[in-house]
């Protein structure tokens, strides 16, 4: 993708505005469990993160690591 956010994290609030979860680089946290789900992402750099959530809003908010800007995709799955 030109002008991808080349270091993202992710966090992701709740309807109060409360951290629920946050990543930054999707290996250094759940490894085994994303890559089991058969949509890992490509780069070691990017994040990502499996919650169980209880059904209400929520908000993921997207930054460049030490400020960095581009250009990011969010993509949330339900998996069984």
């Amino acid at each position: 993708m030109a002008g991808a956010l080349a270091d993202p994290t992710l966090e992701l609030h709740d309807a109060d505005g409360a951290i629920v979860e946050s990543n930054d680089n999707w290996k250094d946290t759940e490894e085994c469990l994303i890559e089991g789900t058969g949509l890992p992402p490509q780069d070691d750099l990017e994040s990502a993160m499996i919650v169980t959530l209880p059904t209400a809003a929520y908000t993921a908010i997207v930054a460049g690591k030490n400020g960095l800007t581009g250009v990011a995709l969010v993509e949330v799955y339900r998996l069984p």
